[in-house]
């Protein structure tokens, strides 16, 4: 069976780092295609990165720290070495990557902290009510 298929899927740090390489290729404005030419790859590896589907080797992260001009280290800043581990599986609990990285969300972020914040706190009800999450069910400030 093919990594990142069937019950267990893509290890947790994969599914983060290629969450990471996602984000930073939207936010400098690329596309799959766009990265898989810099890189001698289709876009559909490029897809299977990103996913976790298939895990990045230690050269080609390389190569894609170049190409985005950040370290490699980038990739994995968010991740807590001390996080708790799921049922002795081995993987890390605590990611929360079910959501996809787009264009808007990615720019949402960008723009956010540039607001004052009173607003910031509207924007975040406004989106709450949009999404149905109530405040007591969101995350407290």
């Amino acid at each position: 069976m093919a990594r990142g298929t069937g019950e267990d899927g893509p290890h947790p740090v994969d599914r983060h780092v290629g969450r990471r390489v996602c984000e930073k290729r939207i936010s400098l404005g690329y596309n799959q295609s766009d990265l898989g030419r810099a890189l001698g790859l289709t876009f559909q590896q490029v897809q299977k990165y990103e996913k976790g589907a298939n895990r990045i080797s230690a050269s080609k992260l390389w190569d894609i720290s170049r190409f985005f001009g950040v370290q490699p280290g980038y990739f994995y800043e968010g991740l807590n070495p001390g996080m708790a581990e799921d049922e002795g599986d081995g993987r890390a609990s605590g990611f929360d990557h079910d959501f996809p990285a787009t264009r808007h969300t990615i720019e949402i972020a960008r723009l956010a902290p540039q607001l004052p914040v009173r607003k910031q706190k509207l924007v975040l009800e406004m989106i709450r009510e949009m999404a149905g999450v109530a405040p007591a069910e969101a995350e407290q400030d």
